[in-house]
């Protein structure tokens, strides 16, 4: 077997693992498979994933290569090597880690039901939300970096008409709700700190499209914010 070929197998290796490992790893963590919200919320995950990662395979293949070889971007910025596995793998293994001893161990007091209701409405809008601005944007890459290799242009159509990032907001929605889904107030101290990588990373990413992407700079005085309409 080639140098290559063991390549694939382990990046392929390294997907698969986070993608079924990690669920499994809240429920060790927690200590029982009797859980029903964290079963919904990986279904509605699952769900959400698969659904978006099947449109992009059809309507834009070439970014379903541009996301999965991600690692291999040596024209990726030096600060996103550093953020994105923070707001990407890190963040989001600890939030689902430490719901799962907050479920063993009992620290967090029930969710009501209509919070809990409210933010699976909630979390299903900027999970569709998100997949919206996945299949909007050909140049939806899981890093940072101008893709000259693609022929990177600015995109304004879509949610990109209301506000420049329309793909971190629905991040940050989504792991938000996720203490109200899975019952884990605890959780909000590592969603926290995905929130405010994120918010680092759209500020850095802007800046960056600004100087560097052509026709961006323009973009922005007609798509005034960010991430939030009349606030940043």
């Amino acid at each position: 077997m080639n140098k290559e070929k063991i390549r694939l197998i382990l990046k392929y290796a390294r997907g698969i693992l986070f993608f079924f490992g990690l669920p499994a790893l809240v429920f060790i963590v927690a200590g029982t498979f009797r859980w029903w919200q964290a079963w919904v919320y990986i279904g509605i995950s699952y769900a959400a994933s698969i659904t978006s990662r099947a449109l992009i395979t059809r309507i834009h293949p070439d970014l379903v290569q541009e996301r999965v070889n991600y690692s291999e971007k040596n024209d990726a910025k030096k600060w996103d090597k550093f953020l994105m596995p923070i707001v990407a793998l890190i963040s989001p293994a600890a939030y689902f880690i430490t719901s799962g001893f907050d479920k063993r161990f009992g620290w967090s007091s029930p969710v009501s039901v209509w919070l809990y209701s409210s933010a699976l409405i909630f979390t299903l809008i900027f999970y569709a939300f998100s997949t919206w601005a996945l299949v909007t944007n050909r140049f939806f890459s899981a890093v940072v970096r101008i893709q000259t290799d693609r022929g990177h242009t600015v995109v304004d159509t879509g949610p990109y008409r209301y506000i420049r990032h329309p793909g971190y907001l629905a991040g940050i929605m989504v792991a938000l709700f996720f203490p109200f889904m899975m019952g884990s107030w605890w959780s909000f101290i590592p969603v926290g700190i995905m929130v405010v990588g994120v918010i680092v990373r759209t500020a850095l990413e802007d800046k960056m499209l600004k100087k560097e992407l052509p026709g961006y700079l323009e973009y922005t005085q007609k798509t005034r914010y960010r991430l939030l309409p009349g606030i940043w």
